[in-house]
């Protein structure tokens, strides 16, 4: 009993982590990465893996926004 209790804060850190680290990308999403502040790549759409606390990612909508513009 004492043993699960050893891990249990373990095993939830480890998942905290992993869930934390697991981005995805729509098809008109881009992702720009900056590692530990400085841009470091461009990511496209999918699947993408950071490293918390070293890693930041920013979305860039690429889909055109048609605003319409009143008569003066």
């Amino acid at each position: 009993m004492s043993l699960m209790m050893l891990y249990l804060p373990a095993l939830l850190l480890i998942a905290l982590f992993l869930f934390s680290a697991i981005k995805i990308l729509r098809e008109y999403e881009r992702g720009v990465v900056f590692q530990l502040g400085r841009f470091w790549r461009v990511k496209g759409p999918g699947l993408i893996l950071l490293i918390p606390m070293v890693q930041q990612m920013v979305r860039v909508d690429l889909r055109t926004i048609v605003m319409d513009v009143p008569s003066q």
